[in-house]
């Protein structure tokens, strides 16, 4: 897919703050304090789900006082668009996850598809416990199972195509800081 360079510039330019640097920050600050408190004992293995995950597991495991190992996913049902399509694996773990405590790291849960197909790719590789932590859980009706939660959760946000803090627009504006989404016309 081609991205305009001028379309990325108005978007980034006419997009409304929702969160900002610093409601971003305290946000994670509580999140890694609550993973501190359930994880700390348990010798966990991070698996950030790239690229969204990326900047929000940074800025978690930094946050956090004891020893963890990091390994990385990459699966996707957005790629470069703007709506959801089939799940795509294009990195599975590379370390193995028999009996360990994984703690998944993703950008957002939207309708929580592919969350949930990682929660399940990994308590079929033997996992002893599989917890999850988004920065972000949009509010809407549309969820794959509206059951599903995750483990930590950072900001709900409102039902609108967000960037920032690692989320994309058509792989661009990852590097936004604070929560911005698109404006509606």
């Amino acid at each position: 897919m081609s991205v305009n360079p001028e379309e990325i510039d108005r978007i980034w330019k006419e997009a409304d703050c929702l969160l900002s640097k610093d409601q971003v920050e305290r946000a994670i600050d509580e999140l890694a304090g609550k993973v501190e408190a359930r994880l700390e004992k348990s010798n966990p293995i991070i698996l950030s789900v790239m690229k969204g995950g990326l900047v929000f597991t940074s800025k978690l495991m930094m946050r956090l006082s004891f020893p963890v190992e990091l390994d990385y996913i990459h699966v996707t049902r957005y790629g470069f668009g703007l709506t959801g399509n089939e799940l795509q694996w294009k990195v599975t773990p590379q370390d193995g996850l028999e009996g360990r405590t994984v703690l998944i790291v993703d950008d957002i849960l939207d309708e929580g598809q592919t969350l949930a197909a990682i929660v399940a790719a990994c308590e079929a590789q033997g996992a002893g416990e599989v917890l999850s932590a988004v920065l972000v859980d949009k509010k809407h009706d549309r969820k794959a199972d509206p059951t599903f939660k995750a483990d930590f959760t950072g900001m709900e946000v409102e039902d609108r195509f967000i960037f920032g803090y690692g989320m994309d627009y058509k792989g661009y504006l990852r590097n936004a800081a604070g929560i911005y989404a698109v404006k509606e016309n």
